[in-house]
């Protein structure tokens, strides 16, 4: 590529990204939502977490994992009884990390 081509690109870029990201700093009143797409917006973020964490707990290499010796199985298993029982973030996380270390240091998971 040319470094005209290359400048191109990157301005090309950085205007698609200010639109995409100012799209809503446009209008001069609130777009109104529909109840139902509202609604729906509530659980993105939960929807966002739950489709980047599931997949570095079930998968390996881009295929499930095939046995119970997994040391993200049972951090996973630990950390989510502990925030259930004590409803700390820190605490969750803490705990999750031991389990995970000390069974594959301990154990070579």
């Amino acid at each position: 590529m040319s470094a005209w081509e290359t400048l191109l690109g990157i301005v090309g870029m950085g205007l698609i990204t200010a639109l995409t990201r100012g799209f809503f700093l446009f209008p001069k009143r609130e777009l109104p939502l529909p109840d139902w797409a509202r609604q729906g917006l509530r659980y993105a973020p939960l929807a966002a977490l739950a489709a980047v964490v599931v997949p570095e707990i079930v998968m390996t290499q881009g295929h499930l994992i095939s046995t119970w010796k997994d040391a993200r199985l049972f951090a996973v298993a630990v950390s989510t009884a502990y925030f259930f029982w004590r409803r700390g973030i820190l605490g969750t996380i803490v705990s999750g990390t031991a389990v995970m270390l000390a069974l594959r240091l301990g154990l070579g998971w």
